[in-house]
């Protein structure tokens, strides 16, 4: 079942180069609404906790020392299909491979420094939106 919010963070490569206004332009030109945004650093503890779920994946640690290594902006999006229609706009995982026009396509430098995070599922976009915001964070 489709949901109307999705998560999202510009990562630490896309916010260093400057990008993340352009991004979240991208974001508002295709619709969604910014219901929650803030600018933070992930300790390497707290990027283990959200990232959890890969934890015996070999670039567990990798990913989370990359997701430390700078600020990042944090965001509860709202369109309807949220989700899935994030998903299409920042494109495929791996930039080369992602279509043109979208986020990743434009602003990201690897498979690693891939400019954005987007949920994967419904379930995953308010667990994700929880581990940043509190309710009071949150427009209703």
């Amino acid at each position: 079942m489709a949901t109307n919010r999705t998560f999202t963070m510009i990562k630490p490569d896309a916010f260093g180069a400057g990008h993340s206004g352009a991004i979240l332009k991208m974001m508002e030109e295709a619709g969604f609404k910014i219901i929650s945004l803030k600018s933070t650093r992930l300790t390497p503890e707290l990027a283990g906790k959200f990232y959890e779920v890969h934890k015996e994946r070999p670039f567990y640690k990798d990913l989370c020392a990359y997701m430390s290594s700078g600020p990042i902006i944090a965001a509860i999006l709202e369109k309807e299909n949220a989700v899935e229609d994030f998903r299409k706009l920042i494109g495929a995982t791996n930039p080369a491979e992602a279509a043109e026009g979208t986020i990743r396509k434009l602003f990201a430098k690897s498979i690693e420094a891939n400019a954005v995070h987007g949920s994967d599922s419904n379930e995953n976009a308010a667990i994700e939106g929880r581990f940043f915001f509190n309710e009071f964070e949150k427009i209703r």
